[in-house]
């Protein structure tokens, strides 16, 4: 493996840790409240699941806004260089 390969690999492996990390903290200062016990209360856990369902409902709909913006860019770019018709 190259060492392009490994800067790349690492560099998206920081990336998902961070992300991890941010998330984790996010739901569990919104969810965890009573700290007098050692087990998770069953408002807590439901909670925290639809904190981490938010959050890649979330994801998932902001990669398809990204695809749809860069699909009408290239479109854009398309016409504009005579390779497309108008639609």
């Amino acid at each position: 493996m190259n060492t392009f390969i490994k800067y790349c690999f690492c560099s998206q492996f920081k990336e998902f840790l961070g992300t991890y990390n941010k998330l984790t903290e996010n739901c569990f200062m919104d969810c965890v409240k009573d700290f007098t016990t050692r087990e998770v209360k069953p408002e807590e856990s439901t909670c925290s699941e639809s904190c981490l369902q938010n959050y890649l409902k979330m994801t998932q709909r902001i990669s398809m806004r990204f695809q749809e913006y860069h699909i009408q860019q290239n479109e854009a770019l398309a016409q504009k260089a005579g390779l497309m018709g108008p639609r």
